[in-house]
Protein backbone atom coordinates (compact mmCIF):
# COMPACT_ATOMS: atom_id res chain seq x y z
CA UNK A 1 0.00 0.00 0.00
CA UNK A 2 2.79 2.42 0.93
CA UNK A 3 4.42 1.69 -2.44
CA UNK A 4 1.18 2.52 -4.25
CA UNK A 5 0.81 5.79 -2.37
CA UNK A 6 4.39 6.72 -3.21
CA UNK A 7 3.77 6.06 -6.90
CA UNK A 8 0.55 8.11 -6.88
CA UNK A 9 2.01 11.06 -4.95
CA UNK A 10 3.46 12.88 -8.00
CA UNK A 11 0.15 12.51 -9.86
CA UNK A 12 -1.88 13.82 -6.92
CA UNK A 13 0.48 16.76 -6.54
CA UNK A 14 0.14 17.59 -10.24
CA UNK A 15 -3.66 17.52 -10.00
CA UNK A 16 -3.62 19.77 -6.94
CA UNK A 17 -1.29 22.18 -8.70
CA UNK A 18 -3.53 22.26 -11.75
CA UNK A 19 -6.61 23.03 -9.65
CA UNK A 20 -4.79 25.88 -7.96
CA UNK A 21 -3.69 27.50 -11.20
CA UNK A 22 -5.78 30.30 -12.77
CA UNK A 23 -6.43 28.17 -15.81
CA UNK A 24 -7.19 25.01 -13.86
CA UNK A 25 -10.48 23.32 -13.11
CA UNK A 26 -11.10 25.72 -10.24
CA UNK A 27 -11.35 28.55 -12.76
CA UNK A 28 -14.13 26.80 -14.66
CA UNK A 29 -16.88 27.89 -12.29
CA UNK A 30 -19.71 29.47 -14.30
CA UNK A 31 -19.80 33.26 -14.36
CA UNK A 32 -23.03 34.20 -12.58
CA UNK A 33 -24.79 37.15 -14.22
CA UNK A 34 -27.98 38.70 -12.84
CA UNK A 35 -29.77 40.74 -15.51
CA UNK A 36 -33.00 42.60 -16.17
CA UNK A 37 -35.64 40.45 -17.88
CA UNK A 38 -35.82 42.80 -20.87
CA UNK A 39 -32.22 41.88 -21.77
CA UNK A 40 -32.82 38.16 -22.23
CA UNK A 41 -32.61 37.81 -26.01
CA UNK A 42 -29.59 40.08 -26.33
CA UNK A 43 -27.65 38.74 -23.35
CA UNK A 44 -28.26 35.14 -24.34
CA UNK A 45 -26.49 35.93 -27.63
CA UNK A 46 -23.68 37.98 -26.05
CA UNK A 47 -23.06 35.32 -23.41
CA UNK A 48 -22.88 32.58 -26.06
CA UNK A 49 -20.19 34.55 -27.89
CA UNK A 50 -18.33 35.19 -24.65
CA UNK A 51 -18.33 31.47 -23.84
CA UNK A 52 -17.11 30.58 -27.30
CA UNK A 53 -14.27 33.09 -27.10
CA UNK A 54 -13.19 32.52 -23.49
CA UNK A 55 -14.27 28.98 -22.67
CA UNK A 56 -16.11 30.35 -19.61
CA UNK A 57 -19.70 29.26 -19.12
CA UNK A 58 -22.16 32.01 -18.18
CA UNK A 59 -25.06 31.29 -15.83
CA UNK A 60 -27.71 33.95 -16.55
CA UNK A 61 -30.48 34.75 -14.07
CA UNK A 62 -33.20 37.08 -15.38
CA UNK A 63 -35.88 38.91 -13.42
CA UNK A 64 -37.17 42.27 -12.33
CA UNK A 65 -34.25 44.63 -11.70
CA UNK A 66 -35.62 45.53 -8.28
CA UNK A 67 -35.87 41.87 -7.22
CA UNK A 68 -32.37 41.04 -8.44
CA UNK A 69 -30.85 44.08 -6.72
CA UNK A 70 -32.40 43.10 -3.39
CA UNK A 71 -31.22 39.52 -3.82
CA UNK A 72 -27.67 40.76 -4.40
CA UNK A 73 -27.96 43.04 -1.36
CA UNK A 74 -28.97 40.00 0.69
CA UNK A 75 -25.97 37.96 -0.42
CA UNK A 76 -27.15 36.12 -3.55
CA UNK A 77 -24.11 34.66 -5.35
CA UNK A 78 -23.75 36.95 -8.38
CA UNK A 79 -20.59 38.06 -10.21
CA UNK A 80 -22.08 40.69 -12.54
CA UNK A 81 -25.29 42.71 -12.40
CA UNK A 82 -26.92 44.34 -15.43
CA UNK A 83 -29.72 46.69 -14.39
CA UNK A 84 -32.56 48.18 -16.43
CA UNK A 85 -32.05 51.57 -14.81
CA UNK A 86 -29.47 53.60 -12.96
CA UNK A 87 -31.50 53.93 -9.75
CA UNK A 88 -31.12 50.28 -8.71
CA UNK A 89 -27.44 50.30 -9.60
CA UNK A 90 -27.12 53.42 -7.43
CA UNK A 91 -28.93 51.49 -4.69
CA UNK A 92 -26.26 48.77 -4.70
CA UNK A 93 -23.40 51.22 -5.11
CA UNK A 94 -24.56 53.16 -2.04
CA UNK A 95 -24.46 49.91 -0.10
CA UNK A 96 -20.91 49.17 -1.31
CA UNK A 97 -22.13 46.06 -3.12
CA UNK A 98 -20.27 46.88 -6.35
CA UNK A 99 -16.60 46.58 -7.17
CA UNK A 100 -15.10 50.06 -7.26
CA UNK A 101 -14.89 51.67 -10.70
CA UNK A 102 -16.43 48.63 -12.44
CA UNK A 103 -19.73 50.30 -13.37
CA UNK A 104 -20.35 50.97 -17.06
CA UNK A 105 -23.29 52.24 -19.15
CA UNK A 106 -24.08 49.48 -21.63
CA UNK A 107 -27.10 50.30 -23.80
CA UNK A 108 -30.29 52.37 -24.02
CA UNK A 109 -33.90 51.70 -24.94
CA UNK A 110 -37.18 53.39 -25.89
CA UNK A 111 -40.62 53.16 -24.30
CA UNK A 112 -43.46 52.07 -26.58
CA UNK A 113 -47.20 51.45 -26.50
CA UNK A 114 -48.03 48.05 -27.95
CA UNK A 115 -51.13 46.12 -28.98
CA UNK A 116 -51.83 42.60 -30.26
CA UNK A 117 -50.92 42.24 -33.93
CA UNK A 118 -53.70 43.47 -36.20
CA UNK A 119 -55.75 44.91 -33.34
CA UNK A 120 -54.91 48.62 -33.56
CA UNK A 121 -53.55 51.33 -35.83
CA UNK A 122 -50.62 53.66 -35.25
CA UNK A 123 -51.34 56.73 -33.16
CA UNK A 124 -49.52 59.67 -31.58
CA UNK A 125 -49.29 59.87 -27.81
CA UNK A 126 -50.22 63.44 -26.81
CA UNK A 127 -51.62 65.11 -23.68
CA UNK A 128 -55.06 65.18 -25.33
CA UNK A 129 -55.26 61.44 -26.01
CA UNK A 130 -58.44 59.85 -24.58
CA UNK A 131 -56.92 56.78 -22.99
CA UNK A 132 -60.17 55.42 -21.56
CA UNK A 133 -61.83 55.54 -24.97
CA UNK A 134 -58.74 53.85 -26.41
CA UNK A 135 -58.94 51.01 -23.89
CA UNK A 136 -62.68 50.60 -24.39
CA UNK A 137 -65.20 49.30 -21.83
CA UNK A 138 -63.39 47.14 -19.30
CA UNK A 139 -60.11 47.33 -21.19
CA UNK A 140 -56.91 47.45 -19.16
CA UNK A 141 -53.34 48.60 -19.73
CA UNK A 142 -50.46 46.24 -18.86
CA UNK A 143 -47.29 47.75 -17.40
CA UNK A 144 -44.51 46.50 -15.16
CA UNK A 145 -45.12 47.37 -11.51
CA UNK A 146 -44.32 51.10 -11.28
CA UNK A 147 -43.56 50.91 -7.57
CA UNK A 148 -40.22 49.23 -8.24
CA UNK A 149 -39.69 47.88 -11.77
CA UNK A 150 -37.81 50.33 -14.05
CA UNK A 151 -40.08 49.88 -17.09
CA UNK A 152 -43.09 50.60 -14.91
CA UNK A 153 -41.43 53.66 -13.38
CA UNK A 154 -40.66 55.02 -16.84
CA UNK A 155 -44.25 54.34 -17.92
CA UNK A 156 -45.69 56.11 -14.89
CA UNK A 157 -43.42 59.14 -15.44
CA UNK A 158 -44.58 59.40 -19.06
CA UNK A 159 -48.25 59.02 -18.20
CA UNK A 160 -47.99 61.61 -15.45
CA UNK A 161 -46.44 64.12 -17.84
CA UNK A 162 -49.24 63.40 -20.29
CA UNK A 163 -51.83 64.03 -17.56
CA UNK A 164 -53.23 60.51 -17.91
CA UNK A 165 -51.97 58.70 -14.82
CA UNK A 166 -54.89 59.44 -12.48
CA UNK A 167 -57.47 58.20 -14.98
CA UNK A 168 -55.48 55.10 -15.95
CA UNK A 169 -54.29 53.95 -12.52
CA UNK A 170 -57.49 51.96 -11.77
CA UNK A 171 -57.26 50.30 -15.20
CA UNK A 172 -53.71 48.96 -14.89
CA UNK A 173 -52.47 45.38 -14.91
CA UNK A 174 -49.25 45.62 -12.88
CA UNK A 175 -46.79 42.83 -13.63
CA UNK A 176 -43.68 41.52 -11.87
CA UNK A 177 -41.47 42.45 -14.81
CA UNK A 178 -41.77 43.93 -18.29
CA UNK A 179 -41.72 40.59 -20.12
CA UNK A 180 -44.86 39.53 -18.26
CA UNK A 181 -46.59 42.73 -19.40
CA UNK A 182 -45.50 41.89 -22.94
CA UNK A 183 -47.12 38.44 -22.70
CA UNK A 184 -50.44 39.89 -21.50
CA UNK A 185 -50.59 41.83 -24.75
CA UNK A 186 -49.24 39.00 -26.93
CA UNK A 187 -52.02 36.72 -25.65
CA UNK A 188 -54.58 39.51 -26.28
CA UNK A 189 -55.60 39.45 -22.61
CA UNK A 190 -55.37 43.25 -22.61
CA UNK A 191 -55.74 45.65 -25.57
CA UNK A 192 -52.56 47.65 -24.83
CA UNK A 193 -49.34 47.57 -22.86
CA UNK A 194 -46.30 49.76 -22.27
CA UNK A 195 -42.95 48.02 -22.68
CA UNK A 196 -39.49 48.65 -24.09
CA UNK A 197 -38.99 48.77 -27.85
CA UNK A 198 -36.65 45.77 -27.55
CA UNK A 199 -39.41 43.73 -25.87
CA UNK A 200 -41.84 44.36 -28.72
CA UNK A 201 -39.08 43.44 -31.15
CA UNK A 202 -38.87 40.02 -29.49
CA UNK A 203 -42.59 39.24 -29.73
CA UNK A 204 -44.15 38.88 -33.20
CA UNK A 205 -47.67 38.68 -31.76
CA UNK A 206 -47.48 42.38 -30.87
CA UNK A 207 -47.01 45.62 -32.78
CA UNK A 208 -45.84 49.09 -31.78
CA UNK A 209 -48.74 51.53 -31.80
CA UNK A 210 -46.78 54.55 -30.57
CA UNK A 211 -43.37 55.52 -29.24
CA UNK A 212 -43.20 57.76 -26.18
CA UNK A 213 -41.09 60.85 -26.62
CA UNK A 214 -37.84 60.44 -24.68
CA UNK A 215 -38.51 63.73 -22.89
CA UNK A 216 -41.53 62.22 -21.12
CA UNK A 217 -39.47 59.97 -18.85
CA UNK A 218 -35.95 59.67 -17.40
CA UNK A 219 -33.31 58.54 -19.87
CA UNK A 220 -33.30 54.76 -20.19
CA UNK A 221 -29.82 53.40 -19.49
CA UNK A 222 -28.77 49.82 -18.72
CA UNK A 223 -25.63 49.88 -16.53
CA UNK A 224 -23.50 46.85 -15.69
CA UNK A 225 -21.05 46.32 -12.83
CA UNK A 226 -19.02 43.65 -11.08
CA UNK A 227 -20.37 42.61 -7.68
CA UNK A 228 -17.97 43.40 -4.83
CA UNK A 229 -17.98 39.82 -3.51
CA UNK A 230 -17.18 38.28 -6.91
CA UNK A 231 -13.95 36.33 -7.09
CA UNK A 232 -14.42 35.16 -10.66
CA UNK A 233 -11.45 36.01 -12.86
CA UNK A 234 -13.70 36.78 -15.84
CA UNK A 235 -16.16 39.19 -14.20
CA UNK A 236 -14.47 42.32 -15.51
CA UNK A 237 -13.94 40.73 -18.93
CA UNK A 238 -17.66 40.11 -19.26
CA UNK A 239 -18.50 43.75 -18.50
CA UNK A 240 -15.94 44.80 -21.11
CA UNK A 241 -17.52 42.42 -23.60
CA UNK A 242 -20.89 44.11 -23.05
CA UNK A 243 -19.27 47.33 -24.33
CA UNK A 244 -17.69 45.75 -27.39
CA UNK A 245 -18.60 46.43 -30.99
CA UNK A 246 -19.95 42.89 -31.38
CA UNK A 247 -22.25 43.31 -28.38
CA UNK A 248 -23.36 46.71 -29.68
CA UNK A 249 -24.37 45.12 -32.99
CA UNK A 250 -26.40 42.47 -31.18
CA UNK A 251 -28.17 45.04 -29.00
CA UNK A 252 -29.06 47.29 -31.93
CA UNK A 253 -30.29 44.37 -34.04
CA UNK A 254 -32.72 43.46 -31.25
CA UNK A 255 -34.31 46.89 -30.85
CA UNK A 256 -32.14 48.54 -28.21
CA UNK A 257 -30.92 52.12 -28.56
CA UNK A 258 -27.33 53.40 -28.65
CA UNK A 259 -25.90 55.43 -25.81
CA UNK A 260 -24.31 58.79 -26.67
CA UNK A 261 -20.91 57.37 -25.66
CA UNK A 262 -21.03 54.71 -28.38
CA UNK A 263 -18.91 55.31 -31.43
CA UNK A 264 -17.17 53.46 -34.24
CA UNK A 265 -14.08 53.05 -32.09
CA UNK A 266 -15.86 50.64 -29.72
CA UNK A 267 -13.64 47.59 -29.12
CA UNK A 268 -14.46 44.47 -31.04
Amino acid sequence: MRSLINRLAPLLAAIASCLAMPGGAGAQEPLRVFAAASLKNALDAVAAGFTQASGTQVALSYGATSTLARQIENGAPADVFVSADEDWMDYLEQRQALKAASRRGIVGNALVLIAPTGAAARLTVTPGLDWLALLGPGGRLAIADPRAVPAGKYARAALEKLGAWAALEPRLVRTENVRVALQFVARAEVPFGIVYASDQHAEQRTLTVATFDAGLHPRIVYPAAVIATSRHAKSGDFVETLQSGKARDIFLSLGFQPLPSWNKAAPE
